[in-house]
């Protein structure tokens, strides 16, 4: 397995590609750099001038909205202890106001009852759209009703807009943005099984990708080319794919990194990059009942050169709202997705949820170092649920299975996966996750809030 020194490499060049002002700088992580380094700890400074003058109102002109998919507490930690060592910070740590939010959807036949552990597509809808729903259901109500969503309002408000993710840009978190349907699963014309009243043929507003298309986001990068090469089975368009409307319409239409290098500005981008999610950064050991031998992470070395990493499409998105509102009187909203944290939690795959959240990071240093220069950008960070996997005490075993990594500084981390019998898909949780901002209306994320008021919070700072 290839480790990860190109790795460096390249997030170094993305970086240095943008003309932007960089943040303070953390390490960037590599599965193993082979040297120990001593926990260093300073003194605790006063830091009331710098969380008063972080505290700022008034309107935004941009918003760029972060969002890892499964990242709760225990996967940043997992992820900052084997990167950049326990005393290390990771650029998401960095945002100057913290709170935590609660995740609870509510039950489709009484939506008046809690449902404590929820899924992306309720949790979605919530920051999306300012309202709680049912598990699966994709910016609609209890009822069916759909609710306009926050990227929806920016673009009639005159905002342009970008959606990018490393899942199917049909799955939920990408999806509550641009789509309204009773169950996350009609992805395509040709999946619409669980949604016969929203199916083109039956009157309704399509599948997730032919919503997308019409949504018409300005930039609107990720996987699942599948169900855009699915034939449209009603309305005008019938007989075509999804991806040939899209065509059609005037969308720029790219399938590779050098595509996306040569996009322009003058017409929609739709980037779809894999038939389904795309590739893992990282692969490592698979946990076991008894454990695994102290290993290390290394580059996925299947993944496709030609296909971008979430901090090529960042940097890209980023770069074209940029300059499409260089002149104009309104700015932009972006919401970027890490998506297989969660994914790999699901899968119990330490290394390849540790490699997505890093690569995350990244992608969050990117929004920070476009906040330096733009400073009227309210960038938020945060998770749509908690997930499975714990740091145990190494030599130790769980009902579950485990791993064990050793980290940058040279110490044994296990971690363990319990919510499933293996090798079944690991589980949500219920927590409260991590919400961290900085920007003009950053301060409504401190305390405890609820995942609806995020929705409230972003509205407000573009004025919509």
């Amino acid at each position: 397995m290839k480790m990860l020194s190109s790795r460096r490499q390249r997030l170094a060049a993305v970086v240095a590609a943008t003309t932007l002002v960089a943040v303070p700088s953390v390490a960037l992580a590599v599965p193993h750099l082979g040297a120990h380094q001593s926990l260093r700890t300073a003194g605790p400074s006063d830091n009331t001038k710098a969380a008063r003058h972080a505290i700022v109102g008034g309107k935004a002109r941009n918003v760029i909205l972060l969002i890892g998919d499964g990242m709760g507490d225990s996967e940043i930690t997992i992820a900052r202890n084997y990167s950049v060592g326990a005393a290390g910070r990771l650029h998401m740590d960095r945002l100057p106001l913290t709170g935590a939010y609660t995740t609870y959807a509510v039950q489709k036949e009484h939506p008046e009852l809690p449902d404590y552990v929820t899924d992306s597509a309720a949790s979605g809808t919530g920051w999306a759209t300012g309202h709680k729903t049912y598990n699966g259901a994709i910016s609609v109500l209890p009822d069916g009703r759909a609710v306009p969503t926050v990227l929806e309002l920016a673009k009639k408000a005159g905002f342009r807009t970008g959606n990018v993710t490393t899942a199917e840009i049909e799955d939920a978190t990408p999806a509550v943005l641009a789509s309204h349907v009773v169950s996350r699963n009609c992805k395509g014309p040709q999946a619409m099984g669980d949604c016969p009243t929203d199916a083109k043929e039956n009157g309704g507003r399509g599948s997730i990708a032919e919503q997308i298309v019409r949504t018409r986001a300005d930039v609107t990068l990720g996987g699942g080319k599948q169900f855009f090469d699915q034939q449209i089975q009603g309305g005008p368009s019938a007989g075509m794919t999804v991806l040939e409307q899209a065509q059609a319409t005037g969308y720029q239409v790219v399938t590779d990194a050098a595509g996306l290098d040569a996009v322009h500005t003058r017409a929609p981008v739709l980037g779809l990059f894999a038939p389904n999610n795309m590739d893992l950064e990282w692969t490592g050991p698979t946990p076991t009942p008894t454990g695994t031998a102290p290993s290390t992470c290394a580059e996925n070395a299947a993944r496709t050169a030609s296909q971008p990493h979430l901090t090529d499409m960042a940097s890209k998105a980023i770069s074209i709202l940029d300059k499409q509102t260089r002149h104009a009187r309104k700015g932009f909203f972006l919401q970027i997705e890490g998506a297989s944290i969660d994914k790999q939690d699901h899968a119990a795959n330490p290394c390849g949820q540790i490699g997505e959240t890093v690569e995350f990071d990244a992608a969050v240093q990117l929004a920070l170092n476009y906040q330096k220069r733009h400073p009227d950008t309210l960038v938020v960070v945060t998770a749509d649920h908690g997930h499975t996997s714990q740091i145990v005490e190494t030599g130790t075993t769980t009902p579950g299975v485990t791993a064990t990594l050793t980290t940058v500084e040279g110490a044994d981390m296990t971690i363990s996966y319990a919510t499933t019998p293996f090798p079944g898909s690991q589980q949500h949780t219920g927590t409260e996750v991590r919400i961290a901002a900085g920007g003009p209306q950053a301060a409504n994320v401190l305390g405890v809030t609820n995942q609806t008021d995020l929705f409230f919070t972003m509205r407000r700072a573009l004025g919509l």
